[in-house]
């Protein structure tokens, strides 16, 4: 079966409350593979504050992946310092190159260690575990994959046994980067903090209570102003030269860096100055893609846990917390909480005139990496 007759068969669902229904998610056919990547050390990476490149590496696996499946669309999940990904068997070896080229580029251009690898759906299975997918549309202009099952934990687990490991490609290696960017500057929390959230299920615990507790975090983020989305009303801040200015153009292929970096200096001048005075060219309008990359902003998901990044008030993180540590107590629940001042944005955008461009959301001082290793001190 192809990622298209069975990725584009799931029905989307629209109310993110509705997330925990298991009606939602349908299996993954047994012959498809999981694909996992995660920067090895992201705890050291992130203490020399270097939140950004742990970013950009994870968008990149998603980026490669999907340009090298030419677009085709595909259930995926980007985890702040890594992603996972699950791919019909047509299109393994494609996605197996693009792992590996991906892991060269982030050494050799980033200067961090990524470990990649390729889980067979069998062998999940094997485990007496599923890999279950659903289709979440935050708006009307395209959807994020959830997934369920107990699968994608057990497969980023056995990517750090090493294995099913892929193998870097070749130095030199680059894999097509093509529409990965990060133009916009970081997003101060506008109604107290941003709030970096997992949460995820203590082995064995039931199903049913993990079940509610989800529900229960979720009900208490929608009674926040727009959900706790920690991108502004009007779209994040941008500024010229863009911050980001420098892993762009190592995202860019052919001719020396400086070269490369000269190139995305001036486009992002000419596309600084569309922004700033609103100027509609070529059936490309600011106004409307500014909204869209509002509302196509991926801050909220579930890859057998709960993430979320939120901007809320300090009674809402406490609301959380006190929720959290009550089901953490009852055994059902090992979770992470990371308070910071601010959000950023990664974005993957393959054409500007098309409505389905992807932003991907963390927090701009620690984010997912810095809650998962407030739950790995829980678990201690």
């Amino acid at each position: 079966m192809t990622a298209e007759s069975f990725y584009g068969s799931i029905p989307v669902f629209r109310g993110f409350t509705s997330l925990m229904d298991p009606a939602l998610y349908a299996p993954l056919p047994d012959d498809w593979s999981i694909g996992v990547a995660d920067i090895v050390d992201s705890t050291k990476a992130i203490a020399a504050q270097r939140y950004k490149a742990v970013n950009m590496a994870g968008a990149a696996v998603i980026a490669a992946v999907t340009n090298a499946l030419e677009g085709r669309e595909f259930p995926f999940v980007f985890g702040g310092d890594g992603a996972s990904f699950a791919v019909a068997p047509d299109d393994l070896d494609r996605a197996r190159d693009a792992l590996a080229a991906t892991a060269t580029w982030v050494r050799e251009d980033l200067d961090l260690k990524m470990r990649v690898a390729l889980v067979p759906v069998s062998a999940i299975r094997s485990q007496g575990l599923d890999v279950r997918v659903a289709r979440f549309g935050p708006s009307a202009n395209l959807s994020y994959a959830m997934f369920s099952g107990g699968g994608l934990a057990w497969a980023d687990a056995a990517m750090k046994r090493s294995e099913f490991a892929i193998n870097e490609a070749p130095d030199g290696t680059q894999p097509d980067l093509s529409g990965l960017s990060c133009r916009f500057e970081v997003m101060p929390a506008a109604r107290g903090l941003i709030l970096s959230v997992l949460v995820m299920p203590v082995h064995g615990a039931d199903p049913s209570a993990f079940r509610k507790v989800i529900e229960d975090i979720i009900h208490l983020v929608e009674r926040s102003p727009d959900g706790g989305r920690p991108v502004p009303p009007q779209g994040p801040p941008l500024q010229w030269p863009p911050q980001g200015l420098d892993y762009e153009a190592r995202t860019k292929r052919g001719g020396p860096l400086i070269a490369r970096r000269a190139r995305v200096l001036a486009y992002t001048l000419f596309v600084y100055l569309i922004m700033r005075f609103n100027l509609n060219i070529g059936g490309f309008v600011p106004d409307v893609y500014k909204r869209q990359v509002v509302e196509n902003s991926d801050f909220r998901k579930y890859d057998d846990g709960l993430r979320m990044i939120l901007d809320c008030t300090p009674q809402l993180e406490r609301a959380l917390s006190d929720r959290l540590a009550a089901a953490a107590r009852d055994g059902i629940v090992r979770y992470g909480l990371y308070p910071q001042d601010a959000a950023m944005m990664t974005c993957f955008t393959p054409s500007a005139l098309s409505s389905d461009h992807v932003h991907f959301i963390d927090g701009a001082r620690g984010g997912y990496a810095s809650a998962a290793t407030a739950l790995k001190a829980m678990m201690a």
